[in-house]
């Protein structure tokens, strides 16, 4: 008789991180811009210097001529740490491995959430509005006064934070002779297997998938005249300016972003369903469904952040209103989205190309 063994698998290869010299490519660029803003006291597009700013971004709290250079610090900081992480140490000193994700993780968490405000979710509802009524000039809007170098400024700190999160997610699985790739370093464990992630990504999903849907219930009840929440009189002033079809744009959007939620935890959400022509039953890209999942739920929790951080926000003198009571469940939503975002990922993210694990 004899006997078999299991093929040992080689451990993933140090290759250079690709991530890790772009995130500082990014956080430099704008680090540099910050600079130059603190020499020449021109071009802070947040706090004072934002019109539509207001007091849903905490950023309002920084003085403007104190906002520049301390944005070019951490920017530039977050620069230098990035390149930091791009050399070939698995297991640097215990201090560094400690300090460097955590200044690292506090600068990501602050551009990626902190920095934004409802504004950047609120242009990812009206971009399908915007995009189509172009060409016809509807909505009645100046494109100026709504892509502004503020918000510019705002998708441009998102992009900086997933960047240089994913670097120093990829360097910390380094560090422990994981996969820097997907993070698997030989070991199992239960909540990650896909079977774990289906049960509690399933619980995630239907709670991510019903916070927006309560949400376009009120929005769409406006548009067809019932003043769902608010006052008769405050539903016929919104639709004398047309303030309500922009409000139903925002529950169409949240409706159909709850519906594709749902197909995180359903076949159709796995393979194309037999009415989209050309696709039907083909599998679905992971990444198709992930990047934009995992987008909205940056914003939705950006958004929250800085709506719970406006003091008329919790003015309830009048009363709590089905207007704004849904949106004391975003912060749950945003979690619930990127956790139900996750269990997708783990289900369908099958071996991995860089060790073979899986």
């Amino acid at each position: 008789m004899t006997t078999t063994t299991a093929p040992t698998r080689r451990p993933a290869p140090d290759r250079p991180d690709r991530l890790a010299p772009l995130a500082a490519g990014w956080l430099g660029l704008w680090g540099l811009l910050a600079l130059v803003s603190a020499v020449t006291g021109a071009g802070y597009p947040f706090g004072a210097n934002d019109p539509h700013g207001g007091e849903v971004n905490l950023l309002r709290l920084v003085p403007t001529d104190v906002g520049p250079p301390l944005f070019a610090v951490l920017l530039l900081g977050a620069a230098v740490t990035a390149l930091a992480m791009t050399g070939p140490v698995r297991r640097p000193a215990r201090p560094l491995r400690t300090l460097l994700p955590a200044y690292a993780w506090a600068v990501a968490f602050l551009l990626a959430v902190v920095v934004p405000d409802v504004g950047v979710l609120t242009i990812l509802g009206y971009a399908p509005i915007l995009i189509v009524g172009a060409p016809f000039g509807w909505p009645p809007v100046e494109y100026a006064d709504v892509f502004t170098w503020a918000l510019s400024a705002r998708f441009a700190a998102v992009v900086g934070g997933v960047l240089l999160a994913g670097a120093v997610l990829r360097w910390q699985r380094r560090t422990v002779d994981a996969c820097p790739a997907c993070g698997r370093d030989g070991t199992d464990r239960g909540w990650t297997t896909p079977a774990s992630a289906a049960r509690w990504g399933r619980v995630a999903a239907w709670t991510a998938a019903t916070i927006p849907g309560l949400y376009a219930v009120t929005r769409l009840a406006w548009a067809v005249g019932v003043p769902l929440g608010i006052e008769r009189s405050f539903l016929d002033e919104m639709r004398g300016s047309g303030l309500v079809w922009a409000g139903a744009g925002l529950g169409g959007f949240a409706l159909v972003g709850a519906v594709l939620t749902l197909g995180l935890v359903h076949r159709w959400g796995e393979r194309f369903p037999r009415w989209t022509v050309g696709l039907a039953g083909r599998p679905v890209p992971v990444g198709l469904a992930v990047v934009p999942a995992t987008l909205v739920a940056v914003a939705v929790t950006a958004a929250s952040l800085g709506l719970l951080a406006s003091p008329d926000f919790w003015d309830f003198s009048d009363g709590l209103s089905l207007a704004t009571a849904p949106m004391l469940l975003w912060p749950i939503w945003g979690v619930a989205l990127g956790a139900a975002t996750y269990a997708y990922h783990l289900r369908r993210r099958g071996g991995c190309r860089r060790c073979g694990r899986g």
